[in-house]
């Protein structure tokens, strides 16, 4: 704390104490603080929440002390704990303050070292009206006789219960004004509220007691059981306080007892409320026990048991209480088990909120959106769905539940600790509101309300930042934790885990192995003893992390049985699970984000291609996350994947390393582009071009990183340029998961270098960049063919620029002309591949077109291929790659119809066999429904044809017959209904009718 001045021309003035009302500096005069020895109290006093209100109050309280002002004034001036308390109270409430100038002696009250013990008040309250203990057989250590009955009872009670709540709001306020005084905790503050309430309603009981049965002792037990916020011990300073009445017998007396200790309570304290009773306020004010319990097990509603979970016993027959809760707990963990329970609960929160006046939504503390009553709910959402397996989450106080469902794993600690931050926080400013005239409300100031929010910011110990002032800095806190507690119950609420752990039986949920294998039997698992093993496996031990995986099972082994491999899905799983153990991040992801793990079940139980890859490349499981703009998975341009991939290879002079940091991002880049492949977030084209992007990025980052080193160990620049030529699906920029890299390499040595050096170089540089991108790996393979460059395998590995030109102008085969049609520079120097391509244009382009003879030798090697190339065994009908219908017969079709019309129609010039189809369609080469066909057979087999990599995890152009695993090619192949049969049927339609055109022009 800043110290005081200690000269007289260092007095300030009453402007910079924040006393605003033109008499206070007559007041401060009166009071004697005007001189140098009242510097400690004005400084103090500069720091009430209102010093003006501080200040006048304390001049009425000084007329009323009269001659024992003096004592006062001495004691503020040496006890700051006195003056810290007193000062922050009446510039806190009006009522305290009208309430010590009624009794002016009860400052005294404030010099207590610290709060009085349940039982001090306890005592204190029943000495205002006499009380003794009760005699007879139903009295127990809670029932007393009052001494004084009458009227003036009330008057009594009420006098001493606003002592005990003075004293505390005096403690609870006093750090606002003196540092050195401790806040009390929230949960101190909420549970001596609590028991300050328990003892005023035991104090109130004894006064009904002596008004009912004043001619014998009580005929009848009766227990007071408390709910709500006093039942959870978090009680308000002001606030009804709701109980239920069970009474063995439940007859004419206890329900006398019952209303007359409920106007007692609410004239002296505060609103007694039984409406939680049975059947509400239209029901019986006492039952007996047997009563109760046969209403809940019949008539009770969902909002009945949530408002059991805080039922306590308060007073009068603690005994008979304790049964009522032990009978209507049992019911209360049970209760999530009811058709639409979670719903149930979801559907009362919105009706709640649905309630606030629009113009007070923005201000209201308690009800709103991102209120105290969003934490509740989800509190005791979470708590009923769990908490019947999980006896740790049987507690009562919304904090204490909710370090309770952390440490169980249901709720991350980062957002049980911002809930708890934020709850404390609305809960202090209600505090301070309800402390203002003692008066029960929730309500923020207006907003153009600017002493009203400087007042609460000041009350609330909140000061200003440098940048705003309190005011200021308080609606900023408002605010953010508004934001920040809307946005976790959106988050906990309206999990789908709640709604899937909720239908399991409770036996499943404890995995015990009979129920736990019947459940799995029944969600479609195929062996579920192995499958138990796995759930054993991965709950075993006492760890958090075996607690989550507890939770999250449930919905997971749901979300896994509607794939078409769960068991294989499952194994998947755990393998990881145990991959990722020492990633934190994973679990938390899985339970927080219930999309992510919705979406990661489906990939695991539909793919054997992606687990190693998520394992390996474990970051892409964030991406199954929603953004802002749609799902992350998506997110990714292939332009970007590649600038990426060729930046953080060029990190590295080792060509090892760097093609090890670009394999490292294609891994990441394939496990994203084949989960969104999987959940259906790609189409065809984008997983081509995808592909595709990576592949060349790749090939890039080696030779970069190749040529790179050869200069570095050479000391001299590279004698010759070096590009290398895409072909195939590569050069069309139509990769699947399953494609090699087809190439041809060519040089063109430098001015100045020997030829025959520079080709040996090139050489040399293209088998270190196979060997590199072909080294054994846990990844998909990348196999780089350079089995078209002319003469085949048996060619020169490399040819300079000129060699070509001259192969190809003089020995090119028809096939080899054809397959020119899918060249594309991809790699290396890019004006050298350039060069290539215009030299390569007049051999697949030929002037006046393909000749007849080129035609019936391209028609010979296609029939050739129909009956040769197809691998024993195969189906011709649902070979995906050389079929009928499939893809080797759409692009040779493509391939033959640019050799005869590219000569003319430019456009032609196009290495993509779909692009290449549009410009045949525009140009009116074939009728629209033929290029129709062929479009739709193409893209069905390269969905089918990517979709068995994805499903078998490995290189394969077969479909499957009929069957569980046929059906996983179709789901992963998009198809709606995931029927195995219907796809085999659509896909064998397309490609006969596609095959019918292939033969039509073919045939030409």
């Amino acid at each position: 704390m800043v110290r005081p001045p200690t000269t007289r021309s260092a007095v300030p003035g009453v402007g910079r104490l924040g006393l605003l009302e033109p008499s206070a500096a007559h007041n401060l005069h009166e009071l004697g603080w005007d001189t140098v020895d009242g510097v400690p109290l004005l400084w103090s006093l500069s720091r009430s929440p209102d010093a003006d209100l501080a200040l006048t109050t304390l001049i009425r309280l000084r007329e009323a002390l009269e001659d024992g002002w003096a004592e006062l004034d001495s004691a503020l001036r040496t006890d700051t704990t006195l003056r810290g308390r007193l000062f922050a109270l009446l510039g806190s409430s009006t009522t305290f303050g009208d309430h010590l100038v009624a009794e002016p002696r009860g400052w005294q009250l404030l010099r207590r070292p610290q709060l009085p013990t349940r039982s001090e008040m306890l005592a204190d309250l029943l000495d205002a009206v006499d009380a003794v203990p009760e005699e007879g057989p139903n009295a127990g250590p809670m029932l007393f006789r009052a001494g004084v009955d009458g009227p003036e009872a009330i008057a009594l009670l009420r006098k001493r219960y606003r002592d005990q709540l003075m004293v505390l709001a005096a403690i609870d306020l006093a750090s606002t004004v003196e540092d050195d005084e401790p806040e009390p905790e929230y949960l101190t503050v909420g549970e001596h509220l609590s028991d300050l309430a328990d003892v005023a309603l035991t104090a109130a009981l004894s006064v009904a007691v002596a008004r009912v049965c004043r001619n014998g002792p009580v005929p009848v037990r009766l227990a007071v059981v408390a709910m709500g916020k006093c039942g959870a011990r978090e009680l308000n300073y002001v606030s009804d306080v709701d109980v239920v009445f069970v009474a063995e017998p439940a007859d004419t007396t206890a329900t006398r007892l019952a209303a007359e200790m409920m106007s007692v309570g609410s004239q002296a304290f505060f609103e007694v409320d039984a409406a939680l009773r049975p059947e509400g306020k239209a029901g019986a004010l006492v039952r007996t026990l047997d009563s109760h319990l046969a209403y809940y097990k019949r008539w009770a509603r969902t909002w009945e048991f949530q408002a059991l979970l805080k039922n306590r016993p308060m007073t009068g027959d603690l005994e008979l209480g304790q049964q009522y809760r032990d009978a209507v707990m049992p019911m209360v963990w049970q209760a999530s088990e009811r058709p639409d329970f979670v719903a149930d609960v979801q559907a009362m929160r919105r009706r709640v909120e649905d309630l606030v006046p629009e113009d007070l939504r923005d201000r209201e503390l308690k009800l709103g959106a991102g209120s105290l009553r969003d934490v509740e709910f989800a509190v005791q959402l979470l708590q009923l769905v769990h908490g019947r397996v999980d006896e740790s989450l049987h507690v009562v106080n919304t904090v204490e539940a909710l370090a309770a469902l952390a440490a169980g794993g249901y709720v991350g600690r980062e957002d049980a600790a911002h809930l708890t931050e934020s709850y404390e926080f609305l809960r202090l400013l209600e505090h301070r509101l309800q402390l203002q005239r003692l008066k029960r409300t929730h309500t923020l100031p207006a907003a153009d309300d600017a002493d009203g929010m400087r007042w609460l910011a000041r009350a609330a110990h909140i000061r200003p930042d440098g940048r705003q002032g309190a005011a200021g800095v308080l609606d900023t806190e408002i605010r953010r934790n508004a934001v920040q507690v809307r946005r976790l119950h959106a988050k906990l609420f309206y999990r789908p885990l709640l709604e899937s752990v909720a239908r399991l039986d409770s036996d499943a949920l404890r995995l015990s192995p009979d129920a736990a294998v019947r459940q799995l039997a029944a969600l479609g698992y195929a062996a579920p003893e192995n499958a138990l093993s796995h759930l054993k496996a991965l709950t075993g031990g006492v760890s958090r992390k075996g607690r989550i995986q507890a939770l999250l099972l449930p919905t997971l082994l749901e979300w896994l049985g509607d794939t078409p491999n769960p068991d294989a899905g499952l194994l998947a799983y755990r393998r990881v699970s145990e991959g990722l153990n020492d990633q934190i991040w994973f679990l938390r992801e899985l339970r927080d984000e219930s999309i992510v793990a919705q979406r990661l079940m489906t990939v695991l139980g539909s793919s054997e291609y992606l687990p190693d890859l998520l394992i390996n490349a474990p970051e892409t499981i964030r991406m199954y996350a929603d953004g802002p703009a749609g799902p992350q998975l998506t997110v990714p341009q292939p332009d970007e994947v590649a600038r990426g991939i060729l930046t953080a290879a060029a990190r590295y002079d080792d060509p090892r390393k760097a093609v090890a940091a670009a394999r490292s991002l294609r891994r990441h880049e394939l496990a994203r582009v084949s989960s969104a492949d999987l959940l259906g977030l790609l189409t065809v084209q984008q997983v081509c071009k995808a592909l595709s992007s990576v592949w060349v990025a790749v090939l890039e980052a080696a030779l970069r990183a190749v040529i790179r080193a050869s200069e570095a160990e050479r000391g001299a620049p590279a004698p010759a340029d070096f590009a290398v030529i895409g072909m195939g699906r590569l050069g069309g920029w139509e990769l699947g998961y399953g494609s090699d890299a087809d190439v041809l390499f060519v040089c063109d040595p430098r001015p100045g270098e020997d030829e025959t050096v520079a080709v040996k170089w090139a050489i040399g540089i293209a088998e270190q960049v196979q060997r590199l991108l072909g080294a054994p790996s846990t990844d998909p393979p990348l196999q780089v063919d350079a089995g078209l460059r002319p003469e085949g395998r048996n060619g020169a590995l490399v040819r300079t620029l000129a060699a070509y030109k001259a192969y190809y102008t003089q020995w090119a085969q028809p096939w080899e002309v054809q397959a020119l049609l899918r060249a594309h520079q991809v790699a290396g120097d890019e004006d050298l591949g350039v060069r290539f391509l215009h030299v390569i244009d007049p051999v697949r382009y030929p002037a006046g077109g393909v000749s007849a003879d080129a035609v019936r030798e391209i028609r010979r090697i296609k029939a050739r291929v129909d009956s040769e190339r197809l691998p024993r065994g195969a189906d011709p009908a649902t070979h995906t790659k050389l079929g009928r219908g499939g893809l080797a017969d759409i692009e040779w079709t493509v391939q033959l119809l640019q050799l005869r019309h590219a000569h003319e129609v430019p456009a032609l010039h196009n290495t993509s066999t779909l692009e290449s189809l549009d410009v045949i369609e525009a140009e009116g080469i074939l009728e629209p429904g033929d290029v129709a066909l062929l479009r739709e057979s193409w893209l069905t087999a390269t969905g089918a044809r990517n979709a068995l990599v994805l499903v078998k995890g490995k290189p394969t152009d077969q479909l499957p017959s009929p069957g569980r695993l046929l059906s996983a090619v179709a789901r992963a192949a998009g198809w709606p209904n995931f029927d195995g049969g219907e796809f085999l049927d659509h896909y064998l339609r397309v490609t006969r009718r596609a095959r019918a055109v292939v033969e039509r022009v073919f045939g030409a």
